[in-house]
């Protein structure tokens, strides 16, 4: 509990003692010469009792408790704010003073703060888990500058600088290993407990901590382009993306208040003129009617649950970047795979080489030179496989071909290197290969030199992650690759896919995702899944983008809509059933307020609730819809089944 949170439950034990003294005060025997007393009765034996008048009495709480509401309703209406939650308080308390109604005034003053400081602690512990998240921002890094170690702030360090980052300090930029192995905790980033090793050349991104080793990097990015920097951002601005629920009682409200308002008038003026009801107890009404009519149950807990909902999927490694992500999330009926990195593990290695015209040495040299200034990993495999260092003084002109693969002059020569397409538009006749892998023909000066196959190796829990979707209802699930047919229709068959469909160029798969909004129903959604890095075209087109692995990627982070920290695909199941859940949950407090409210509000202007009675009704639903909207921070570990 903070200090206003503190400050706040003082004044409310004080105002309830100095309300429970207000009403025994009457009773006591008192001094005379005290003001507001007067003479109640003469004993037999002379003695004199005195009571109070009450309402000065109860004045004192009354302020003690409600002062904050009373500035705040006069203060919005000068400025023209006028129908809000503390008007409505105000209004209701003082017309309750008016009628004589002092105790009532006092506890609905005082039951509305017991609701509001509740309130105030479930968003504080909501914000607890985002606060959590943002214990990642690093407060220092060690630079080495002139043989010395300096202390300074990360945003001072510049791409290029060496830093030094010791056993439990955390990685304050992103960068490479120069020297030093070590563990990294990335519990904070991904969700997982696993620790990730790194050596020398590996890559480090900000945010995690340096568990065991000494490690020397090379700082690569700019703070305020750094991995932590941009996460920050993009949970400190995910408040500001509402949801169509949220809009909808933040325009809601807006009517209803001034709505309800009225509807008070009404039944204070209307109902002694067709009732026999006086007019004394017909404003009574009127009065408990704009107590029970506060919205503040849905004002609140509708962005309390939202809010939750992010924080919750925050610490599992889900960034959404707004409520209306998390609302059409929820909607996902089709779910859309790209195959490389995302349900791939995107390691790519060289399991045959056929030759044509040049031994096989030769062959992989042509396309290791070929793919030598390109770091796609089916590149990096060609150079891996090919084990010795290229003279890339012998490449000439390079051109990368979209969707086929490469042309680049090697000493004098044109060389070809890429799939069927790139073979088929060159003019060059080429072998298919009866082993299933991504196949890269070789072709010099238009002479087919042979080809070489190239496998990938299928994520762990990829096929766990196709059933959890299935399970958690979604009706399609379809993969697109630019790979060949075989390869494509290989890794479908494995993963238990509905439908693949291959050989697409990035175009394509626009074209394909457009063909499949159109098969979708009117209130599902399509989500497209993706590595972020060459797939951002189709993640803008797609109703809900998902980035799959955006350790130290910032093109995943910037793509999508959603961005999962980690490789794992199964996290897409268990995002779904978050934004389901949380979902769910707002439709339930919005029902809930709705429907209780409706009932007291009728049962009020037909005379059968009173002033407690509506102090009840309205804190109580507030209550019990806050600690409904807090659920939306509880998520399991793995996929779970949405409510």
């Amino acid at each position: 509990m903070n200090k206003k949170q503190k400050r706040m439950l003082i004044r409310i034990l004080v105002g309830a003692a100095l309300l429970i003294a207000a009403a025994l005060l009457p009773t006591i025997w008192l001094p005379v010469g005290l003001p507001f007393v007067s003479v109640s009765h003469v004993a037999q034996d002379g003695t004199v009792a005195f009571s109070l008048s009450k309402w000065p009495l109860y004045l004192i709480p009354y302020f003690v408790v409600g002062w904050d509401i009373l500035w705040k309703a006069v203060r919005n209406i000068a400025h023209g704010q006028i129908f809000d939650e503390n008007f409505l308080m105000a209004l209701a308390t003082v017309g309750a003073f008016a009628t004589g109604e002092y105790p009532e005034a006092v506890f609905v003053m005082l039951f509305y703060q017991v609701g509001e400081l509740f309130q105030s602690y479930a968003v504080g512990k909501s914000r607890q888990s985002i606060a959590k998240l943002m214990d990642i921002r690093p407060d220092w890094a060690n630079v080495e500058r002139s043989g010395r170690l300096e202390r300074v702030d990360p945003e001072e360090v510049a791409v290029g600088d060496v830093i030094v980052i010791k056993p439990g300090e955390r990685v304050p930029l992103d960068g490479v290993v120069l020297e030093g192995t070590s563990s990294l905790d990335t519990a904070a980033l991904t969700g997982e407990s696993l620790p990730r090793q790194v050596a020398a050349d590996s890559d480090v991104i900000s945010g995690c901590i340096n568990l065991t080793g000494l490690l020397r990097v090379r700082v690569t990015k700019a703070f305020g382009e750094s991995t932590v920097a941009k996460i920050l951002d993009l949970v400190e601005n995910a408040s500001s993306r509402k949801a169509r629920a949220e809009n909808f009682i933040t325009k809601f409200a807006r009517y209803y208040t001034p709505a309800v308002v009225a509807a008070a008038v009404l039944v204070a003026v209307i109902t002694p003129l067709v009732t026999s009801v006086g007019w004394v107890e017909s404003v009574q009404r009127a009065f408990t009617f704009l107590v029970i009519s506060c919205p503040c149950a849905l004002v609140i807990s509708v962005p309390l649950t939202f809010f939750g909902g992010i924080g919750g999927a925050s610490r599992q490694g889900i960034l959404v970047k707004g409520g209306n992500y998390l609302e059409v999330l929820a909607q996902s009926e089709i779910v859309v795979f790209d195959k490389t990195g995302t349900l791939t593990r995107g390691v790519f290695n060289v399991t045959a080489i056929h030759p044509q015209e040049c031994p096989e040495g030769r062959l992989l040299e042509l396309a290791a030179l070929a793919e030598s200034y390109s770091d796609h990993p089916i590149s990096r495999s060609l150079k891996e496989a090919y084990g010795l260092p290229l003279d890339t003084s012998r490449v000439g002109r390079v051109e990368e071909l979209s969707g086929r693969g490469v042309r680049a002059e090697i000493d004098g020569a044109v060389v070809c290197a890429g799939n069927d397409k790139l073979m088929d538009e060159i003019g060059v006749t080429w072998h298919p290969c009866h082993k299933v892998g991504t196949t890269v023909h070789v072709a010099m000066d238009g002479v087919y030199m042979g080809h070489i196959v190239i496998s990938d190796e299928v994520k762990p829990d990829a096929r766990e992650a196709i059933s959890a979707l299935k399970a958690a209802g979604v009706r399609r699930t379809v993969m697109l690759t630019g790979d060949a047919k075989a390869v494509g229709e290989d890794v479908a068959r494995q993963l238990g896919l509905d439908e693949v469909h291959t050989q697409l160029l990035p175009a394509d798969k626009v074209d394909r995702v457009e063909a499949l909004l159109q098969e979708k129903s009117p209130r599902g959604a399509l989500a497209f899944v993706g590595d972020g890095i060459n797939d951002a075209p189709v993640l803008s087109r797609a109703d809900i983008g998902i980035a799959m692995g955006a350790m130290g990627s910032d093109a995943a982070i910037e793509a999508a809509d959603v961005v999962l920290m980690d490789d794992k695909p199964s996290k897409i199941a268990l995002a779904i059933s978050i934004a389901r859940r949380t979902i769910s949950i707002v439709k339930q407090n919005i029902v809930f307020a709705i429907a209780v409210k409706v009932l007291v509000l009728l049962l009020t202007a037909a005379g059968y609730t009173s002033m407690w009675m509506g102090v009840f009704a309205d804190v109580g639903v507030m209550v019990l819809a806050v600690l409904n909207a807090t659920r939306a921070l509880r998520t399991a570990k793995g996929p779970a089944q949405a409510e």
